[in-house]
């Protein structure tokens, strides 16, 4: 992904979303695994990727999905979410 302003507001909307939920939200790329509620491994891990798949566990967990499905699909970005 190109560094930019559509960039930086995915990053952001991307944790942004992520931080009210209890549930673990796990973004896993092409070559690491990152809390999404940490900003800063977000950033680097986001902008080195072309694959993108999330892994949620906990309480709150099918609503996770469902609002972090619709920021990957705000910003047209692929994704997978485990079953």
């Amino acid at each position: 992904m190109e560094l930019g302003q559509t960039f930086a507001r995915f990053v952001v909307e991307l944790n942004k979303t992520a931080q009210p939920f209890q549930s673990s939200i796990v973004l896993k790329t092409d070559h690491r695994s990152i809390d999404v509620k940490s900003i800063l491994g977000l950033t680097h891990s986001v902008l080195t990727s072309k694959s993108f798949q999330l892994e949620i566990h906990g309480p709150d967990e099918e609503e996770a999905k469902r609002e972090m499905v619709k920021v990957f699909q705000h910003f047209h970005m692929p994704v997978t979410v485990n079953e």
